[in-house]
């Protein structure tokens, strides 16, 4: 196994190679990039909006909303066609998604029929749906009735079309605002994600992203006082709508459009040359032109209104016809918004109202703060591994220490060519990955160590020691993947990063593993021939150690049980600290633009707002307050009210760092994949597992792990530490964590069961659990190393997260041991347990079993 062909070694270099270079300009300045030959690799990780800054927006298209104006159109054709028919009717309106008219004369009711079936008939859906489509169907619960009814699928085809239509008018409106690579996708039946990273002003973005901008030009009615028709009732044919500029002033609209927004062709912001005051410039195209100097041709003297969603921009007098086609909009504008109305006109108006329903903002000072303090704990968590690797193991080591660096420069490598998105929690994913990466290598020194304490020389324990780590090694990792690639699917946002992250970085730690590692160890034999075998500083654990655990199972079960009933008491009648990911909310971190944050000061602020629940509390540094806002009564279009009103209270003194805002739709759905995917992880363990060994095993190593994150949930608990998105990341790496070590144990169990068919279970389960203790132990050393590094240096935002880690970890190696270990004895598993083709197995001899 340690004999490598050419063409092998050349492939394992070639690999080692491309990852250098394609992770390479991740080290280098963008600039210093540009000038660099076209055939080098180029391509940088791509930072999340978490280390660069900038905003994430998820936008909804409220569903009713979109079936009420579907309605309303319909009505009008209902009464178009009937009065063009000439057929009488009465009782026109609308009920939940239908509407319905009665005839009145008996003996037109088929005429009626007839004029109204084209809103029953199918029509074809073209790119947004496959087929046709029936969008109302036609019914007569009673003589004379007509009901037309909105289909489901002719709502779903409202949505779709107007789904297709709003993300070319957003990526308009986002480029109009000179950003950067913003990333804007479907997500789902209803949804449009929004990303624009290195972002300023996140609040522009949501004022252009939150405006429908459906521009008219209509007629003022001054046929009575406005305020006549606010007390009394507007005349027929028009509406009392009021102006955007404080204070707000009503005027009486007539309801007929003399232009739309649709017949705009430019629009520019420009400054009056008589006032000097910002304006906005427009241009119609010939449509338009015609038909705007044909109306302020006839009706010069007369207001008219320039309306944006409904309220009135400016309302100025038709002193002479405008037969150009070109006009201004004035109003009380900077020149910032006149920009802004500039860019909503030119990238034209959203089919549907779009609600923010979560917010992800991050001010580019915390993001370049973040950036320090991954790298920082990045660099002091990979000195501590490979130290520490070097103290053990000592030339070893320092063979798993250059794996382990092609292993880090594989994934970098692999994430860039990938496009990936990197993100606090994907930094952690890669330190995550540094502390476990070593795990295999550990399995396979110490299975070289233990075959040649039994007398075989170096290059048959080095050997052999490969050979019998494979099955353990693979077992371990891929119990590892599952938890990742559900995390993948299951999670959302950064989660899905750290699960890439943790995914691709399994996959290369197997190939550095099992090729480079076996490759330079095989050239170091090679090379110098050693007769004895390296050694380190020291021994953590002596060899031959006989610790009788099983002696201790009924003490560690009646703890273990002590400890998840007091999880779950505490569970059910404490609760946990959820975050707005799980009951919605809003999350808001500011900075006092002095030298030390007054937290009564701000408190009082907002005590006024009439906001609900608020919590105020330093984070981090004295000039640092993380601002907590209960779920808003008024549902997502609240949650952002709330926060406007705590940006006006408190930006005169404070700067905005983060912002988080989860609406109860999210929220709800964030708790529920959240649950299911530790569920279904588990599950898939189970699967796994119990194909690979027996039921027992397949038992005891999901009853040890549930221990573990029944224990986690009663640490978050006792804690206080806040319950959100990354807590789930962090409990599902737990679960692959706490099976990857008791998959190694449950692997030797397996062999010595086969080797000692007479042995005791109890004392074969000692003698399984001392063999891979070293193991254990220097694993978890290793991975707390790595964790302790990010959970110090790491900053606030990931340390939560990496102190949940810390426990986590410990836990599952105490599970390891003294739950999955005692549950195979409770089980009644015996040596003669084993599947017929597990005992013909048996009969060959130890150095050929796979461990």
């Amino acid at each position: 196994m340690l004999h490598f062909s050419r063409w092998k070694t050349i492939l394992i270099w070639l690999t080692v190679l491309a990852g250098i270079l394609y992770a390479a300009p991740n080290l280098v300045p963008a600039s210093t990039l540009a000038s660099l030959p076209n055939w080098l690799p180029k391509q940088q990780l791509t930072l999340g909006l978490d280390l660069q800054g900038g905003s994430h927006i998820l936008l909804q298209i409220d569903r009713q909303d979109l079936a009420n104006e579907r309605l309303e159109t319909a009505r009008d054709e209902v009464r178009t066609s009937l009065r063009d028919a000439q057929i009488g009717y009465t009782g026109l309106a609308g009920t939940a998604n239908s509407i319905q008219v009665r005839i009145r004369d008996q003996g037109q009711i088929e005429a009626a029929k007839s004029a109204l079936e084209r809103l029953a008939q199918p029509i074809s859906t073209g790119m947004f749906m496959s087929g046709s489509v029936t969008e109302m169907e036609m019914t007569e619960p009673e003589p004379g009735l007509l009901r037309f009814t909105l289909t489901e699928a002719g709502i779903d085809y409202r949505i779709a079309a107007a789904l297709t239509q709003s993300i070319e008018v957003v990526s308009r409106r986002v480029n109009e605002l000179g950003t950067t690579e913003p990333i804007i996708q479907r997500q789902g039946s209803d949804r449009i994600m929004v990303q624009v990273p290195g972002l300023q002003d996140p609040q522009r973005l949501k004022d252009i992203l939150g405006q429908t901008a459906k521009l008219t030009f209509q007629m003022v009615d001054q046929s009575i006082p406005v305020e006549e028709a606010i007390s009394g009732r507007p005349p027929a044919g028009s509406t009392v709508m009021y102006s955007t500029e404080e204070p707000r002033v009503p005027h009486l609209i007539e309801n007929r459009i003399i232009v739309s927004g649709e017949n705009l062709v430019d629009a520019q912001a420009t400054f009056d040359q008589r006032t000097n005051e910002p304006v906005v410039s427009f241009r119609f195209d010939s449509r338009g032109a015609t038909r705007f100097g044909q109306a302020t041709q006839a009706n010069v003297g007369r207001l008219f209104a320039i309306i944006l969603d409904n309220e009135v921009i400016s309302a100025p007098q038709i002193r002479e016809p405008i037969l150009g086609g070109t006009g201004q909009i004035s109003g009380s504008f900077t020149v910032e918004s006149a920009n802004d109305l500039a860019v909503l006109l030119r990238a034209g108006a959203l089919p549907a109202d779009l609600t923010i329903v979560e917010e992800r903002t991050v001010g580019p000072s915390l993001g370049s703060d973040s950036i320090e303090a991954g790298q920082f704990a990045a660099i002091i968590a990979g000195v501590l591994v490979v130290g520490f690797m070097l103290f053990a193991y000592g030339r070893l080591g320092l063979i798993a220490n250059i794996a382990l660096l092609a292993n880090v420069a594989l994934i970098i490598a692999i994430l860039s060519v990938l496009g990936a998105t990197l993100t606090l929690p994907g930094i952690a994913g890669i330190v995550l990955t540094m502390g476990m990466a070593v795990d295999s290598n550990v399995i396979i020194f110490e299975r070289v160590r233990e075959e040649n304490r039994q007398g075989r020389s170096i290059v048959q324990s080095m050997d052999s020691g490969f050979k019998q780590a494979l099955a353990t090694v693979v077992d371990a990792n891929v119990t590892t993947l599952i938890a990742a690639v559900i995390l993948f699917f299951l999670g959302s946002g950064p989660i899905k990063g750290f699960a890439v992250t943790l995914a691709i970085g399994i996959v290369t730690t197997v190939f550095t593993a099992f090729t480079l590692t076996r490759w330079l160890v095989a050239y170091w034999l090679r090379r110098q021939r050693p007769k004895t075998m390296p050694a380190g500083v020291m021994r953590l654990v002596p060899d031959d150690t006989r610790v009788p655990f099983m002696a201790f199972r009924k003490y560690a079960f009646t703890l273990s049980v002590l400890l998840s009933i007091a999880s779950a008491v505490l569970f059910f009648t404490v609760g946990m600290n959820y975050g707005i990911d799980f009951r919605g909310g809003s999350s808001i971190e500011v900075q006092a633009k002095g030298q030390q944050a007054d937290i009564g000061d701000i408190r009082e602020r907002l005590t006024g707002l009439e906001l609900g629940e608020v919590q105020v509390q330093e984070f981090g540094s004295a000039r640092d307050v993380l601002i907590r806002i209960g779920t808003q009564g008024g549902g997502d279009v609240a949650e952002q009210s709330a926060v406007e009103k705590v940006r006006s209270a408190l930006e005169t003194d404070y700067e905005f760092r983060r912002i988080e805002v989860v609406g109860p739709t999210v929220s709800s759905e964030l708790a529920f994949n959240g649950t299911m995917g530790v569920l279904a992880s588990l599950l898939a363990m189970l699967v796994y597992i119990w194909i690979r060994f027996e039921w027992q095993f397949g038992l005891g190593a999901i009853i040890s792990t549930f221990h573990d994150v029944i224990l986690m949930v009663g640490f978050y608990v006792v804690a206080g530490i806040e319950f959100n998105l990354t807590s789930i990341a962090a409990i599902l790496t737990i679960v692959g964590y706490s099976i990857n070590d008791t998959v190694v144990v449950y692997d030797r169990v397996r062999e010595n069961l086969r080797r000692y068919k007479r042995m005791p279970i109890a004392e074969l389960l000692d003698l399984s659990m001392n063999q891979t203790l070293a193991r254990t132990v220097l694993t978890g050393v290793t991975t707390l190393f790595a964790l302790a590094a990010l959970s110090i240096w790491g900053g606030e935002v990931i340390q939560s997260f990496t102190v949940a880690m810390i426990f986590g970890i410990l836990a599952g190696t105490y599970s390891s041991i003294f739950v999955a270990g005692p549950l195979l004895i409770l089980f009644k598993l015996r040596p003669g347990a084993l599947s017929q083709e597990e005992a013909v197995v048996a009969k060959e001899p130890p150095a050929q079993q796979a461990l």
